[in-house]
């Protein structure tokens, strides 16, 4: 009998126990090649799609979109039912096994190179089996089903929509199934979407902030209370800032800074030919501050294992980033030895992958030392938690006019507020003091950079 081959969830980074389903891009009774991108997974640092390891038929989704699963856990049977071939594993000298996978490497074509399985109005949907009838076409229309009615509802209560729509959805929190579709074929278009938020956000400014009071009594059935599920990167980012502040002993110093010399040297790099079409902000400077600044007090570019600290002598220079996912951290690899310009480049690449959810696993990880930009929310400073894995991070507060004594004058002036927290176990007093006092005297002399 034709042998079916189990595709287990593999680990796509170093350490990963578990991810969740986001979105199947097959169902049953596809025929897939190998590197034919299959789901979609979001594990604790990002969104992940994988390809096939095998070629042949989809026999069975065995996890339903929205589930969190193990790594090793069996997510899909690619193979045959009775009287179809079998599949076809990767050609390799070892290849995987039935039941098997060895590491992925690399990625196959985007999700359009297969045919996208719909999604159930319900997170808990199940997948039709390949001999179910199709839906018939009065009975495209989305609808919302409880879980434990998925499977006798089958395919009459699919929500079709494109992939850019589906994300766009999750993006701002919208269930497909409340969007009254107007798609030639059914399906959800980016302007139902935008509809249905301009309704939302109506009714919500229309709405107190508070539910009424006596609307429920205690919190187990109370409609009052919203629950959201700890998964994901919000989990990830808890436990990394539980171990950090529970472990490194912090000590946070700050510092004001004229950066009025600062925003006159983005204003030329704007103007220049160099950097047309780059994006380019006070982080540049600061980003290039700090890398010069931690070259001369080598020990803030550190780690510490209990046994001993390790010194980098090399800067992955880390960029919190919050995105719709959470917060993120990727860092730029060997930033020092990236020019103003080409720094300028990774800055704004790092951020637009952060903002659609598109950074790698590899992109967080063997960060040196970290920069939050608080003052993009317009907030003047704070005392940052320290990235697991360093010593040091900085937090870049808002950059606005101030009075400011100049040569015994009062004189509006450019000003901002540096915070920093270190590791006491490795970075001393002093040393943060001169390491921050460097980072100062480039943000308001960034003509330093040149010497």
């Amino acid at each position: 009998m034709p042998q079916r081959s189990l595709f287990n969830l593999p680990d796509v980074g170093e350490g990963l126990t578990e991810a969740e389903i986001v979105s199947w891009k097959v169902k049953p009774g596809d025929v897939v090649a190998v590197n034919d991108v299959i789901v979609e997974i979001e594990t604790a640092k990002s969104i992940v799609e994988l390809p096939s390891p095998y070629a042949g038929p989809v026999a069975e989704l065995m996890v339903a979109e929205g589930d969190t699963v193990a790594v090793g856990t069996p997510i899909i049977a690619i193979g045959a039912g009775a009287g179809a071939p079998a599949a076809v594993p990767a050609p390799a000298a070892a290849g995987p096994v039935a039941g098997e996978m060895k590491p992925l490497v690399g990625s196959g074509p985007k999700a359009d190179a297969v045919k996208r399985r719909p999604r159930t109005g319900s997170a808990a949907a199940v997948v039709r089996p390949p001999d179910a009838a199709p839906a018939p076409a009065a009975a495209q229309a989305p609808a919302r089903v409880p879980a434990s009615n998925v499977n006798a509802a089958g395919a009459a209560n699919r929500v079709l929509a494109k992939p850019p729509v589906r994300k766009a959805a999750k993006d701002l929190g919208i269930n497909l199934a409340d969007v009254s579709p107007t798609g030639l074929r059914g399906e959800v278009t980016k302007k139902d979407l935008r509809s249905y938020q301009d309704q939302r956000t109506a009714e919500q400014d229309g709405a107190a902030t508070f539910w009424a009071p006596g609307a429920g009594s205690g919190l187990a059935g109370d409609p009052r209370v919203e629950r959201i599920k700890v998964k994901g990167v919000r989990k990830a980012t808890a436990k990394a800032m539980v171990e950090s502040a529970f472990s490194a002993p912090h000590v946070s110093i700050f510092v004001d800074v004229d950066a009025s010399r600062t925003m006159e040297f983005v204003k030329r790099l704007k103007a220049s030919r160099d950097f047309e079409g780059i994006k380019v902000s006070p982080l540049l400077i600061l980003s290039k501050a700090v890398i010069w600044a931690a070259a001369r007090n080598p020990s803030v570019n550190a780690t510490w294992t209990g046994e001993e600290i390790i010194i980098k002598h090399f800067m992955n220079l880390g960029i919190a980033a919050a995105t719709p996912r959470g917060l993120m951290v990727p860092n730029i690899k060997d930033a020092q030895k990236l020019s103003l310009r080409e720094l300028a480049i990774a800055l704004n690449s790092l951020a637009t992958t952060a903002r659609a959810g598109k950074t790698q696993p590899a992109d967080m990880q063997g960060g040196s030392l970290t920069i939050t930009n608080i003052g993009a929310l317009g907030i003047d400073t704070g005392t940052p938690i320290i990235n697991p894995g360093e010593v040091a991070i900085v937090a870049f507060g808002t950059i606005k006019q101030k009075p400011w004594v100049l040569d015994g004058e009062v004189i509006p002036r450019w000003i901002t507020t540096l915070g920093g927290s270190f590791d006491h176990r490795v970075v001393d007093g002093d040393l943060s003091a001169r390491f921050m006092a460097d980072v100062a005297a480039i943000m308001e002399e960034p003509a330093l950079l040149l010497d």
